[in-house]
């Protein structure tokens, strides 16, 4: 009698488990959170492959060159200074004080390169710029300096390049029409990190400079706006350029044979004068990184703030068309959901149909969804991203529909569920696409979805979902 009494409990306990409706969505909430395992591991992979990407693109670009940043010409005059250390010992030092010039223009050809290492594609250029301008004779009344302490004889002009790999051709410079050999390095670097310089003579009612520079880069190249009035004409037959900095060109054409951009800088858009002493223009954003408090400081040491001279440059980088990494990232980011509203499909066919599925068949089919954007990230770095997520759609709905009919052995409910998979699929496609609307779409798409479950359910008596015996 007890043996029976407890078989009974059993079967009682095993028909209440079978169904259950409540204890199945419990369930398949479990296998949500256990998916998502997975998911996070499919962002990490995304990532590593871009580091991976990231590192042979480092390694071209330090043989080749870094993004350069073009600036100058600047006339630099040291003179003598006497300071005092904590003991009251004097000392007398060298200073530089900088001069601006009146007039810069800068024209250049950007001819772009694409090199490979391995699968990976690194965009490269070679520039080759003429830098012409003027210069007043420089006033140093204005800087309130004793007239004795400049050493006028010790004047050099400088042009700043931010690295010097890149320069392949000895740089080309007249000054007043004179040919003048230039110098790797810059005797002050209150202005310059890196570039070249040369003697100049300041006793010149004027100076003119004439410069050509044939220079390597990777990735963009940016300019100072040190000219009182400052025009830069740039030309590329590179077709996808991103203008960035502190302005845009003025004029622009941009077409799949190339960019021409044009800009017209004035001194009054940026917050520095023509002339100064130390580093006037402001400081270097590494400097502000690795010493932030002493930056503000130093910043406000005169009673104004300044805009760091990395605040003022612009120019163009050069994009590739597709970032297949970026937009593989942004696909990951909807795994979640794409998996709630395959397990929520998954489950009204299951009602309708009366047939219980086991948690594991709901699972398989995660994995397989979450296999995709593996699939994705693989073919994307060979093919196009839009061909990779086409081929992964065809691999995964293959597999989920052979899966399904197996399991209902119903060729119209095979049907069904993997439509619903082929429009999520076209779906989340869209607002890849429509990066600008995809909350707009995606929250009318969900809407829909929504909408539809709740008409298809509403004659669903939940409490005896499973009672047709099977």
């Amino acid at each position: 009698m007890e043996t029976t009494e407890k078989v009974s409990l059993f079967e009682r306990f095993n028909n209440w488990v079978k169904s259950s409706v409540m204890l199945k969505l419990f369930t398949i909430f479990i296998l949500m959170l256990l998916l998502m395992i997975p998911a996070s591991m499919l962002e990490s992979l995304v990532r590593e492959r871009q580091a991976t990407r990231d590192n042979a693109v480092e390694e071209i670009t330090s043989k080749w060159g870094n993004r350069q940043t073009v600036g100058g010409a600047v006339i630099t005059i040291p003179y003598t200074t006497v300071e005092e250390d904590d003991k009251g010992k004097k000392s007398t030092v060298i200073a530089y004080a900088h001069f601006l010039p009146e007039q810069l223009n800068i024209t250049g050809k950007l001819i772009p390169e694409k090199r490979y290492r391995g699968i990976y594609v690194v965009m490269l250029y070679n520039a080759q710029l003429h830098v012409e301008g003027l210069f007043k004779k420089p006033d140093i009344n204005l800087l309130k300096i004793p007239k004795e302490r400049f050493l006028l004889s010790e004047a050099f002009i400088s042009f700043g390049i931010t690295d010097m790999k890149g320069v392949k051709e000895t740089i080309r410079l007249k000054i007043n029409g004179k040919d003048t050999e230039v110098d790797s390095g810059i005797e002050s670097n209150d202005l310059f990190e890196a570039g070249v310089s040369c003697p100049v003579d300041v006793s010149s009612a004027s100076i003119k400079f004439d410069a050509l520079i044939n220079l390597n880069g990777s990735k963009a190249i940016d300019f100072l706006p040190f000219g009182k009035t400052t025009n830069v004409t740039l030309e590329s037959t590179w077709g996808t350029p991103s203008f960035v900095g502190a302005s845009l060109p003025d004029e622009r054409q941009v077409s799949e044979k190339g960019f021409k951009a044009v800009w017209h800088e004035l001194h009054l858009n940026r917050n520095y004068p023509q002339q100064g002493v130390g580093n006037f223009v402001g400081l270097s954003s590494d400097y502000q990184e690795d010493n932030a408090q002493d930056a503000v400081d130093v910043a406000y040491a005169d009673g104004n703030r300044r805009m760091s001279k990395e605040q003022t440059t612009f120019g163009v980088k050069l994009l590739l068309p597709v970032d297949e990494y970026q937009k593989t990232m942004r696909s990951t980011k909807y795994n979640l959901m794409f998996i709630v509203i395959t397990f929520i499909a998954f489950f009204f066919v299951e009602i309708i149909n009366k047939k219980r599925l086991h948690p594991i068949q709901y699972l398989l089919v995660g994995f397989a969804i979450c296999l995709f954007y593996v699939l994705l990230l693989a073919i994307s770095e060979h093919l196009s991203f839009n061909l990779a997520y086409l081929i992964g759609c065809i691999a995964i709905l293959t597999l989920v529909t052979f899966y399904t009919f197996g399991i209902f052995k119903n060729g119209y409910t095979t049907l069904i569920f993997n439509s619903i998979l082929a429009l999520l699929y076209g779906f989340f496609y869209s607002l890849l696409q429509l990066e600008d609307y995809a909350l707009l779409l995606g929250s009318i798409g969900l809407l829909v979805i929504l909408a539809v479950v709740m008409y298809l359910t509403r004659n669903i008596d939940w409490y005896s979902a499973y009672a047709k015996k099977e």
